[in-house]
């Protein structure tokens, strides 16, 4: 599942788009205006939501606000590689966060699916990856499967943020158990942005709010094993198949949105059904409510 406001692409550079929900992250100039004191001298007005400051210092920016010096203090960097498959998001992300001497961060490499994401993340090691859940070739828990020795890296580790449109349980858990650090949705502010990739940089697990009680539930259920050892036996892309059957999709629908041909998902289903020793898609889609996945 993808933003409804971006558009497919397949390379590896972004075009002029739209920018993630929220306002700038910077904050705005504030104006100062002049008046005579009771003698004629010149005296400072300063507007009323900014403390008067001596002449030629400007009045430090308010705390969170992008460009603000963070936790880390001034001069803080991050490298950052971009994985969505909409190409207008990424620019429009890139827009956002990528003015290093404001924000600190350096947006190093884009990728629009699996396989492109894990050539940019080989190849430039970055210090946070911001990754979308819903990819072509396999989604975001395909690439943390594929980067895992970058991730457990003691010297350069890769760590890995998940952020996308969805806020579904299984997602979440899903990329959590994948390795990411934290996962945020798309409609965050700059600024929250900002401060989430410095954090994940060092090492803290970043959630939007609501997105935490389902990590929290999943590893503190009882009623439930953490691993389910039939799930265990499919694929990645074989999961995928197996939620769209669940949820109705027919073959066609389902080859558009993974782009595979309809062959391709005839072979994934009869291998899901085969390796769940299931006879047909209803008993599929009984199988997968059951265990919540759809």
């Amino acid at each position: 599942m993808s933003d409804a406001n971006g558009a497919n692409d397949t390379g590896t550079q972004g075009g002029s788009g739209t920018t993630p929900s929220g306002g700038p992250g910077g904050t705005a100039a504030r104006g100062t205006g002049s008046a005579e004191g009771p003698h004629g001298e010149p005296v400072r007005q300063d507007t009323p939501d900014q403390p008067p400051t001596p002449d030629g210092v400007a009045a430090p920016a308010a705390p969170g606000a992008l460009g603000a010096p963070g936790p880390s203090g001034p001069g803080r960097r991050v490298r950052v590689v971009l994985v969505d498959d909409h190409r207008m998001f990424r620019t429009g992300v890139q827009a956002e966060i990528g003015q290093t001497d404001r924000t600190g961060v350096e947006v190093v490499g884009e990728a629009p699916d699996v396989d492109q994401a894990v050539s940019v993340i080989t190849s430039t090691r970055p210090e946070v990856v911001l990754l979308d859940v819903h990819l072509p070739g396999g989604g975001g828990v395909e690439v943390l499967r594929r980067c895992s020795s970058l991730m457990a890296d003691a010297e350069q580790p890769v760590r890995f943020l998940a952020l996308s449109v969805s806020d579904a349980a299984e997602d979440v858990i899903g990329v959590i158990r994948g390795g990411a650090r934290g996962y945020v949705t798309k409609t965050i502010t700059g600024s929250d942005l900002v401060d989430s990739i410095f954090r994940v940089q060092e090492g803290d697990a970043v959630f939007s709010p609501r997105l935490a009680g389902f990590v929290l539930d999943a590893f503190a259920s009882t009623d439930a094993p953490p691993v389910d050892e039939d799930l265990d036996r499919l694929t990645q892309r074989e999961r995928e198949v197996l939620r769209l059957i669940a949820r109705g999709y027919a073959y066609k629908e389902i080859a558009k949105q993974l782009y595979i041909s309809v062959k391709t998902v005839e072979s994934h289903v009869s291998a899901v059904l085969r390796k769940l020793q299931l006879s047909n898609r209803h008993e599929l889609t009984r199988w997968a409510t059951a265990r919540r996945l759809v």
